[in-house]
């Protein structure tokens, strides 16, 4: 369908998907978030080990891609509810990029800003690691750390990484 604007030129029109052109809806496990039988200490001890192998991290959060807080260990302010709220937000809009552009699982994803930045790292089909560093850390760094620790963390979980 095409629409003629006041010019006479003929503009495109987006035509309503169809049901049929959208993949089926993903079901989500269960939420990890306050489950008595995960190995807390050894995970925090993980969280622990990564902001400490990387100057400049300020903490780190492991939240569920439902957006819930499995645990932390953030050294300011943050809360880190609010984090792992974001960290799903950040994996849902880099699935939907992998999607559509037929890119595969999310994997990673880092936003900068003025002073600090966000990393996000898939752990398992359950799980993100979300660690916050100011603007001074060696991104490439984190990036080269990061990876090994949410293999690490997938393990703790019993999770395959996606």
């Amino acid at each position: 369908m095409s629409v003629a604007d006041s010019t006479g030129t003929v503009l495109p029109r987006r035509t309503a998907r169809q049901p049929g052109d959208l993949p089926a809806p993903r079901s989500f496990p269960p939420s990890l978030a306050g489950n008595p039988a995960l190995p807390y200490s050894a995970i925090g001890q993980e969280l622990a080990d990564l902001r400490l192998q990387i100057p400049g991290v300020h903490g780190c959060v492991l939240g569920g891609v439902d957006g819930l807080l499995i645990t932390h260990n953030m050294q300011t302010d943050v809360d880190p509810n609010d984090l792992a709220a974001l960290a799903a937000t950040t994996y849902g809009l880099g699935r939907q990029v992998g999607l559509r552009l037929g890119q595969g699982e999310f994997q990673q994803s880092t936003v900068r800003n003025d002073r600090g930045y966000l990393s996000v790292y898939a752990v398992s089909p359950q799980a993100l690691l979300a660690v916050v560093g100011q603007d001074s850390i060696n991104v490439a760094r984190l990036h080269l750390h990061a990876p090994s620790t949410a293999e690490r963390l997938a393990a703790l979980l019993g999770r395959d990484r996606p």
